[in-house]
């Protein structure tokens, strides 16, 4: 795949930043999963760092990473652009920069005890607060992926990104109902799981084809990029 790269971009400051959030991305999933095993049932996402959960630490640093992550790649991609105008209205890098900044809100703004749905008798700001901040930055992250998935010039990320955005959609829609039907909420949890995994994964993606677009700096210092172009890959 190529990339027309930036001319203000710095591969001296581009490519370790994104393996930092590459390496983030992953090291936040791992925290989730290791809690989610050691939570030892079957447990939504944000409630691994509820008020009082053992966990709490654990997803509180997977959020942070995660939304450090989020907001390098949203630096690194503003060349990325959507072909459908009603997604061009912003860029990825901006769909990226709003769900970063949400992760990092909903890292230190927990729910309570249980984290019930903040509706009736349930009800609390907290809650209340928590979930819009969650569901924000889930939405933007979908919404990036689909920019991605549309983008121009990008035919092999933009493969991927419909078929993770696709699965998401799908299996955090599935997971949402169940949720707020109160169904097999185990079932729910599950799906809740498998779709964070795969987004995250395909954040962690977008970063590791970012960062192979940019040239070496000994490249770009013996002048082997491209003059013309500045396409790479």
């Amino acid at each position: 795949m190529t990339f027309r790269l930036s001319r203000a971009a710095s591969p001296r400051v581009a490519r370790p930043l994104l393996v930092v959030a590459a390496v983030a991305v992953l090291v936040g999933l791992a925290l989730l999963w290791g809690a989610r095993i050691a939570a030892n049932r079957f447990i939504y996402v944000s409630e691994l760092g509820a008020d009082g959960e053992p966990t709490a630490w654990a997803f509180r640093w997977a959020l942070l990473l995660v939304a450090v992550a989020a907001l390098i790649v949203a630096a690194e991609a503003t060349t990325l652009r959507s072909r459908m105008r009603i997604l061009a209205l912003i860029t990825p890098s901006v769909s990226l920069l709003i769900a970063g900044s949400a992760f990092a809100l909903a890292s230190q703004i927990t729910c309570t005890s249980g984290c019930p749905l903040p509706v009736g008798d349930s009800f609390t700001w907290q809650d209340f607060t928590h979930t819009v901040i969650a569901v924000i930055g889930f939405a933007a992250a979908c919404i990036a992926m689909l920019q991605v998935a549309t983008a121009r010039d990008h035919p092999r990320l933009a493969r991927y990104s419909m078929v993770s955005a696709v699965v998401v959609a799908v299996v955090s829609g599935a997971g949402g109902i169940l949720s707020l039907a109160r169904f097999m909420q185990h079932l729910g949890g599950l799906l809740e799981f498998a779709a964070t995994t795969v987004a995250l994964l395909w954040l962690a993606i977008l970063a590791v084809a970012l960062f192979a677009a940019v040239p070496s700096w000994a490249s770009v210092a013996t002048g082997c990029a491209s003059p013309v172009s500045d396409r790479v890959g």
